[in-house]
């Protein structure tokens, strides 16, 4: 019994690791060929739409507001009629001009008739120097005062158009802050508001060096420089379908982020854009260019940013970390940090650490996904 006992310890001793006994090995990886595209460079930056024109209503005369001539939230035309203050007594102000103007009118009649009586009889025995001058100096003085009466009576008249409230601009318009029978004056602030709904801007902060790498992309190959077109993504992720073009671009650096404002002119004929509202403004380059590209599924980032981790020649891992540029459908532009022809693991990522042996399986990229 000793002797049995003995002869199953030597063999368990002798016995080789379990794994072994299972066919233990390197582990299987599955690794993509980085190769080279033809991709058409883009450019995102967050920003945010703005109405072209945004007009505040604010009454330029004091007085009981009346009427209210609009729907809240609606589209407003130019020119239309949105608010009625209290005519009366501005309407009663200007009567009591005009009359002053009439008075001063028949004053000044009289004069110029005084002058010329005085005119005729100055080589007269009975005219006199002194009588001529004093109705030369009566007539000037009316003349004077009417032109004071006229100008009294346009004020008047003035005042009494700004009781009538119309829309400088077209456009959407908010909801009234004052309602009938308040008393409003050019300090009570705003009334409403009016946004123009079509076309709007976008506006974004560009990089210095992403406006140079922008303004060399508009150079064609006859010299001309091209329109550069902006496309605008909503922030619920969806594309909107219209184009914008470039008009802007700010003539300083912000010195603490040297960075600096464009903008873009873009249509809205459905108000899908609203001022204010967080958009992102992609700005593509008219020409294909063979970029290197992997898998995203290849993309790993920690603390240090994004790597990518790669098998050598004698099957090793090794971890290289890279530069990003845009994502191409399932694919992802590398800038930086990888070769053309290297292998990166796409499969198998968290069973492997850099230094070890692996065995690897390349998949073949899609057919036609090769530049």
């Amino acid at each position: 019994m000793r002797r049995l006992l003995v002869l199953v310890a030597l063999a368990l001793f002798a016995a080789p690791p379990a794994r072994a006994q299972f066919g233990g090995g390197p582990p299987a990886v599955g690794t993509a060929v980085a190769h080279k595209q033809p991709v058409v460079e883009t450019s995102s930056f967050i920003g945010r739409v703005q109405a072209i024109d945004k007009v505040d209503l604010v009454s330029r005369v004091t007085a009981f507001l009346d009427e209210i001539h609009f729907t809240e939230g609606a589209e407003v035309q130019k020119g239309q009629l949105l608010y009625v203050l209290e005519r009366g007594p501005f309407e009663a102000d200007v009567a009591v001009k005009q009359a002053a103007v009439a008075q001063n009118q028949a004053l000044l009649r009289n004069a110029s008739l005084t002058l010329a009586r005085a005119q005729a009889l100055l080589n007269t025995p009975a005219g006199q120097r002194a009588t001529y001058d004093e109705a030369q100096a009566q007539q000037a003085s009316y003349a004077a005062q009417l032109l004071s009466a006229q100008a009294q009576l346009r004020a008047s008249q003035i005042n009494l158009a700004y009781t009538e409230i119309r829309a400088p601009v077209a456009g959407r318009i908010t909801r009234t802050n004052v309602t009938v029978g308040n008393v409003v004056s050019p300090s009570s602030g705003p009334l409403a508001t009016i946004y123009s709904q079509d076309p709007m801007y976008v506006l974004f902060p560009v990089s210095v060096r992403d406006l140079e790498t922008i303004r060399a992309s508009r150079h064609e190959p006859d010299g001309s420089l091209a329109k550069i077109e902006i496309r605008v993504r909503l922030s619920n992720g969806m594309d909107y379908p219209l184009a914008g073009v470039w008009n802007l671009t700010d003539p300083q650096v912000d010195q603490t982020t040297d960075t600096l404002i464009m903008r873009a002119t873009i249509p809205n004929p459905n108000g899908l854009l609203i001022d204010g509202q967080f958009a992102t403004a992609i700005i593509q380059q008219r020409r294909e260019e063979p970029r290197l590209v992997i898998p995203q599924s290849a993309l790993q980032v920690d603390q240090s940013g994004y790597y990518v981790l790669v098998v050598d020649g004698g099957h090793k891992v090794d971890r290289r970390p890279v530069q990003t540029g845009p994502n191409r459908d399932t694919d992802v532009v590398i800038t930086s940090g990888l070769k053309e022809g290297e292998n990166v693991i796409v499969d198998g990522v968290q069973k492997v650490r850099p230094g070890q042996v692996v065995q690897e399986t390349v998949e073949q990229p899609a057919a036609g996904s090769r530049g």
